[in-house]
């Protein structure tokens, strides 16, 4: 990554936002993690087998029905949830011993959602306006409620960026804890000092981009630029998503 203080980035547009993304996630997880994912991540999921073809061979992926480091991503469900997760795997490894294995501090990386976050980390999975009057009643925090708190490391992703996502305060605090790094179209969000802070930019995005989408003040120093896919990084995803199930929340 090359430093900068905002302005646009050359680009290269042999990749779509689904590929730069998948890439952002993998170089994001190291070798010998041990590292899971829910429902309807197909995302991480790839991003998953992508850091272990490429430099992450010992990564250990775990996946919600209770697949252990599957062989590959053939014949995976829309839900990324599917059995053949199981049946491709090396053995079998509960949701409910997943959820010992993080409040133990033995999983490294949790990968979750959440569809309201706001500048001091919370995430809002339950319910946009009033609780006992939402305007949309959301699905709830599920494991997230006890991953995001008790993983090493929660990674969040999100395919939309806009200021209804990305707000000062969110409506209802779902969760929150370790929040380690938001991965969005736009930009890489991290953690410090109790704020959400601006990480990276992706190619061909500026500052004054990121902040008018986002809900609450950024800083505009010490920004990185996200590196483009790499020529290997693009086969690789190609060989292990021909599917390009990367890019179904695009949909």
């Amino acid at each position: 990554m090359a430093m900068i203080n905002g302005g646009r980035v050359p680009g290269n547009r042999e990749w779509e936002t689904g590929d730069l993304m998948t890439c952002v996630i993998a170089r994001l997880l190291k070798d010998k993690e041990t590292v899971f994912h829910g429902v309807s991540s197909h995302m991480p999921m790839v991003a998953m087998q992508l850091a272990k073809a490429l430099h992450a061979p010992d990564l250990v992926h775990l996946n919600i029905p209770g697949g252990v480091n599957p062989d590959s991503l053939r014949d995976v469900s829309y839900s990324s949830a599917g059995p053949e997760l199981v049946r491709r795997g090396e053995s079998y490894f509960s949701l409910a011993d997943i959820f010992d294995l993080s409040m133990r501090g033995k999983l490294d990386v949790a990968f979750l959602g959440g569809v309201q976050f706001d500048a001091k980390g919370n995430v809002n999975a339950s319910a946009i306006g009033p609780y006992k009057k939402p305007k949309v009643r959301l699905p709830g925090g599920a494991g997230s409620a006890v991953l995001i708190p008790t993983a090493k490391k929660a990674i969040i992703w999100r395919t939309k960026h806009d200021k209804r996502t990305f707000v000062e305060d969110v409506d209802f605090v779902t969760t929150r804890g370790n929040l380690w790094k938001i991965v969005t179209p736009l930009c890489v969000f991290g953690y410090k000092n109790g704020r959400v802070v601006l990480d990276a930019i992706h190619p061909n995005i500026t500052f004054e981009q990121v902040q008018e989408t986002t809900g609450f003040a950024l800083k505009n120093e010490n920004i990185l630029v996200t590196e483009a896919p790499t020529k290997e990084e693009l086969a690789l995803l190609r060989r292990i998503d021909p599917k390009n199930l990367r890019s179904v929340e695009f949909k």
